[in-house]
């Protein structure tokens, strides 16, 4: 191995130990404890060294987004596979919330607080959710052109879907379902039964 490839090997291990550093920092302390001086104390070097990399704490966490698109990308993949668009659809829609409800700090970081979109605004486009967003589109596509559900355009329909996961997953994890008086069992039923009853309605 060469020199410079070596050095890019080492550029690359250092960025992972940073995003690692700081994913697990975010998950148990919060955006406002994950500094990047904690997170240099974390990994054992110098804040500087991070700033090597990073050129603040909403940069970093706009990587540390991007791997958590990955992991809801690996459980889609996993978990969303019927050949059926139909099925499918109701697939990534189910997988989609119960991971906001499994990993409710990394779902804060994917779509709710504002600060690594500052980030994606620098940089003029929004690609950590690509991928995501494609297993429900290419399934919406699908049913549509199956003629499967109501919608006839596949981004209205996805944006509906989405928007009803959003909501279930942000009232929840935001406590805001506590107006159901539900035990943790039956609120786990009755987001079960929104979806399953929301894309009831929507089949043609």
């Amino acid at each position: 191995m060469g020199i410079t490839d070596r050095k890019e090997r080492e550029k690359l291990e250092m960025r992972r130990l940073i995003i690692e550093a700081a994913m697990r920092m975010f998950v148990d302390e919060g955006y406002e404890k994950t500094s990047i001086r904690a997170i240099a104390d974390k990994i054992e070097y110098s804040p500087g060294t991070i700033y090597l990399y990073y050129k603040d704490k909403d940069e970093l966490l706009y990587e540390v987004q991007r791997e958590a698109f990955g992991q809801l990308r690996d459980a889609l993949a996993e978990r969303a596979v019927s050949k059926d668009p139909w099925k499918r659809l109701t697939q990534v829609m189910h997988t989609y919330v119960e991971f906001g409800l499994a990993h409710p700090d990394l779902y804060d970081l994917m779509f709710i607080i504002r600060a690594p979109m500052k980030t994606a605004e620098e940089k003029g486009d929004w690609k950590n959710g690509d991928a995501c967003f494609a297993f429900l589109l290419q399934a919406m596509t699908e049913c549509i052109e199956k003629k499967l559900i109501r919608y006839t355009d596949p981004r209205v329909g996805s944006l509906s879907l989405w928007s009803l996961g959003h909501g279930l997953v942000s009232l929840e994890v935001r406590c805001r379902l506590k107006v159901l008086e539900a035990t943790e069992s039956d609120m786990a039923r009755i987001i079960k039964s929104s979806i399953d009853e929301h894309m009831r309605l929507m089949k043609a």
